[in-house]
């Protein structure tokens, strides 16, 4: 997706894990996941009202 591989993505965390320690990590990764999956609700909801509009303007024969 991005090009992260394995050794990448261990650097990541650990990095992240220094700056905000073991207490604070899960509860940000927790944000982070709701913060994702509302961002791909919405473009789902983005995308089917643009289909829709789309369907609507087409020519009916």
């Amino acid at each position: 997706m991005f090009g992260i591989g394995g050794p990448e993505l261990l650097v990541i965390l650990v990095v992240a894990l220094l700056i905000f320690g073991p207490k604070k990590l899960p509860e940000l990764m927790r944000s982070l996941g709701k913060a994702t999956s509302e961002f791909r609700k919405a473009a789902r909801d983005v995308e089917r009202e643009f289909n829709v509009m789309s369907a609507e303007d087409e020519p009916r024969p």
